[in-house]
């Protein structure tokens, strides 16, 4: 028996409510498709899928707030295709690995996504087979040219908490220093990139307002403890009590 729709949410609504929408429909599809990937049981799986549909209910709600149109069965067929058996269908956010690289000018190097036009520091997602300072390294060469090497690990977020992604995702950020090579962009993922001082970084630059700071403070020699989000009082919800 499919649930009925979730109302969809106000035009009004607050944007902090809209990520909430989005984040619990992601957890209830996570939790779903996890069962999915470890039950033999005919009846849990028909309980399974039925979290699935809720959860496409409330994520197309949020979506109406968003004013992007999906339609729920969207949701639900994306996340079916993604379900595993045993340990590897067990739903984890997916690992992204960004990297601040600083050279002797104290300057730091960012590229131009050809996609958006946004500037970023260089990232990606983590590979199998390559501990994440690993990727770091390996998706600085390959977007810009620039060898470096792993300095700290600056702070660890939830993508998806900070606002930047809507599906779970962690990003591991590093600060490394650059040793070598020379700028020479991607073909396919960077659509320009440079050298950039503090007070001259591009007008499109992505959340500079967070890791600006630590990157020159870390590019500047300060060792920094890595930042994390603070734990939420209760832990499910956002916000202030």
């Amino acid at each position: 028996m499919r649930c009925p729709r979730v109302g969809a949410v106000s035009d009004a609504a607050p944007p902090d409510f809209t990520r909430d929408l989005v984040r619990w429909s992601e957890t209830l599809a996570a939790i779903a498709r996890t069962g999915l990937g470890f039950t033999e049981s005919l009846y849990e799986r028909e309980r399974f899928e039925e979290v699935l549909h809720v959860a496409a209910d409330i994520k197309a709600a949020a979506d109406d707030a968003l004013e992007v149109r999906r339609e729920q069965d969207h949701f639900v067929q994306e996340w079916l295709e993604s379900v595993g058996e045993g340990v590897p269908g067990y739903v984890t956010p997916k690992v992204a690995v960004g990297a601040i690289v600083g050279n002797d000018a104290g300057e730091v190097l960012l590229v131009k996504r050809p996609d958006s036009g946004i500037w970023l520091y260089p990232t990606g997602w983590a590979d199998v087979g390559y501990s994440p300072a690993e990727v770091a390294v390996k998706e600085v060469f390959e977007e810009t040219g620039i060898e470096c090497e792993p300095v700290q690990l600056l702070s660890v977020v939830d993508g998806q908490r900070m606002g930047f992604t809507r599906f779970g995702m962690y990003m591991l950020l590093f600060h490394c220093r650059a040793v070598g090579g020379s700028l020479q962009a991607h073909p396919l993922e960077t659509a320009d990139l440079g050298w950039f001082s503090r007070d001259a970084l591009p007008p499109a630059t992505a959340g500079a307002g967070w890791w600006g700071p630590m990157a020159f403070a870390a590019i500047d020699g300060a060792q920094l403890a890595a930042a994390f989000e603070p734990v939420r009082d209760p832990v499910w919800r956002s916000g202030e009590a």
